[in-house]
């Protein structure tokens, strides 16, 4: 698919590894400090826009693709309906599958180019509903270097079972390494954000009535095209000799007991706005509060 070209990407220059945001002072010579009351919120519309998907109608799915098809992997996905199993959203249950270090679960992506931010709100449960039982029982949002499964490399936030249930999980993976973080969060719908912003990437959420949080900053070295999309995986106990062997693991379909359906009620695209003087990965230069205000939409 033509990547979406909606802007050009401003990428300064990059730290090394995965590390988080510092907090280190601004100096004339260094970056600005911008305030919560100067800060932007992201732009809708726009040929970024335009790829937003409300799920009102079976039509809208053609617009995504699924990773198995574009890159001939296995189709780790057992159920994918628009407007069909839950009424104006988008119904995704995975196989057995996993996203970790290079171990690969399902993606519906669209390719688009710039700094972005993606914007849904998510519901994981388990399969028969409540939380889910299996550990590592996930759903939400991924950015995927396309074609990178020698050197896996992508980022997410997610939220449903990990280590315990009720959690949201953001995890940055460079070269076939996962840095993850587990948060806790009430179940039920959960609003999501995952962005690149200059030479920064960040994954917010929030539970239903609650603020705005931001779960991580990671230096950005991400290409300017990626696969923007959602992913859902289950079941990592039923991996077992299999937990140290991705390639193996890859190459074939595990057989487990998967309990995971998420329910999106939409997904929306805008481009952030961030001043040259503003350093997004410094947090005396970005606070937090700021960081939420320029990453999602006015009003939301």
């Amino acid at each position: 698919m033509r990547a979406k070209m909606a802007g050009v990407l401003a990428v300064a220059t990059v730290l090394a590894g995965c590390g988080t945001a510092t907090s280190a002072q601004p100096s004339p010579q260094g970056p600005g400090v911008l305030t919560a009351n100067n800060a932007l919120p992201p732009t809708p519309g726009g040929e970024v826009g335009s790829a937003s998907s409300e799920f009102a109608s079976a039509a809208e799915l053609s617009a995504w693709s699924k990773l198995s098809d574009t890159e001939k992997d296995l189709d780790r996905i057992a159920k994918l309906d628009v407007n069909a199993t839950a009424k104006g959203s988008l119904y995704l249950e995975p196989k057995t599958s996993t996203w970790f270090d290079g171990f690969r679960g399902p993606l519906v992506y669209q390719e688009l180019a710039g700094n972005i931010v993606m914007y849904a709100r998510v519901k994981v449960e388990g399969k028969k509903g409540g939380k889910p039982q299996r550990k590592f029982s996930l759903g939400g949002l991924m950015a995927r270097v396309p074609n990178s499964n020698d050197k896996p490399y992508w980022m997410s936030v997610t939220t449903g079972t990990a280590d315990e249930s009720g959690q949201v999980e953001v995890k940055y993976t460079q070269n076939g390494s996962s840095k993850p973080q587990e948060l806790a969060v009430k179940s039920g719908w959960v609003e999501l954000v995952l962005a690149r912003v200059g030479r920064a990437a960040a994954a917010l959420y929030r539970e239903q009535g609650g603020a705005w949080k931001v779960g991580r900053r990671w230096p950005s070295e991400l290409p300017e095209v990626l696969q923007w999309g959602m992913t859902a995986y289950t079941d990592w106990d039923s991996y077992n000799t299999l937990k140290k062997d991705a390639t193996k693991a890859n190459a074939e379909q595990i057989k487990g007991e998967p309990d995971l359906r998420m329910t999106v009620d939409f997904v929306r695209f805008l481009r952030p706005k961030l001043p040259d003087y503003a350093d997004p990965l410094n947090t005396a230069s970005v606070s937090d509060e700021a960081l939420i205000k320029v990453l999602t939409p006015a009003g939301a």
